[in-house]
């Protein structure tokens, strides 16, 4: 036994594979695997511990993106049609501005429809009621054009806050007059010149005893003001017809809120 000991302690010397740098060959790298081990270990922690720290906000988008997606490539049957008015309306409105610029077909009548449209504008009708009041001597034509006057108000209000709120550009740009910037008529949701028209009309057709010809041309007047906007390229048709209904409706309100004799002369004697 003990000379077999040195004989094997030789052997081990004289082989090669047992030198110090030809170990790895023989033996498996233990810290490179308990290394990759541990790596994926804690990825796969981190990972969950992602997941569980992430916000169930993220997961419902995640979750809903691709029903989003479906509602794109698949839009309802009121949007698919909400979108062709839409375009017909633009398509439509872009061929009826004539007089959009000096350049398009009817460019020579733009000054004539710009001056009908001048017809249609608040602040003339408000100086011409102001002068009708004071130079009126009559309870009863007082008590009318205080209700016009109170009409004219509530309308200029009703479309500036509608047209703050819509803020529909026109489908041509063109730049606001003066007389626009006066009476806040700057976006083209509603049309204020057709519901102005619709409410004059209306007012005067029920307060004033006008002949039949008369009442048929102050009807042609608002609607020949109405459109005239869309021929300058400044509303589409659906502002324009709009206005109509807020017009209407607007003097419905006043109707509602009419003014007595008494109460017109009380602000009268305070003006």
């Amino acid at each position: 036994m003990p000379a077999s000991q040195p004989r094997s302690r030789a052997r081990d010397r004289n082989n090669v594979l047992n030198r110090a740098e030809f170990l790895s060959l023989n033996q498996p790298l233990k810290g490179s695997q308990e290394s990759r081990s541990s790596g994926r270990k804690q990825s796969g922690q981190a990972g969950a511990a992602g997941a569980q720290n992430s916000n169930p906000k993220e997961r419902r988008q995640s979750q809903q993106l691709p029903e989003e997606d479906c509602m794109q490539l698949n839009p309802s049957f009121k949007g698919i049609a909400f979108n062709s008015l839409l375009a017909i309306d633009i398509c439509m409105s872009k061929r009826l501005g004539v007089c959009a610029n000096r350049a398009s077909s009817w460019g020579g009548a733009r000054s004539m429809i710009n001056l009908l449209g001048i017809t249609g504008h608040g602040i003339p009708w408000i100086a011409g009621t102001l002068i009708c009041l004071v130079k009126s001597s009559t309870l009863a034509g007082q008590e009318v054009l205080m209700n016009l006057l109170l009409a004219l108000l509530l309308d200029i209000m009703i479309v500036a806050g509608l047209q703050k709120l819509a803020k529909r550009k026109g489908p041509y740009d063109v730049n606001p007059g003066l007389l626009d910037y006066l009476t806040m008529d700057t976006y083209a949701f509603p049309a204020g010149h057709a519901s102005r028209a619709a409410m004059l009309s209306k007012f005067f057709l029920n307060h004033l005893v006008l002949a039949i010809p008369l009442r048929i041309l102050l009807v042609i007047w608002a609607l020949c003001v109405g459109f005239s906007r869309v021929m300058i390229g400044r509303h589409h048709i659906t502002d324009v017809l709009s206005g109509f209904v807020f017009g209407y409706l607007q003097f419905r309100l006043v109707e509602l809120i009419w003014m007595s004799s008494n109460t017109c002369q009380m602000l009268i004697s305070i003006w």
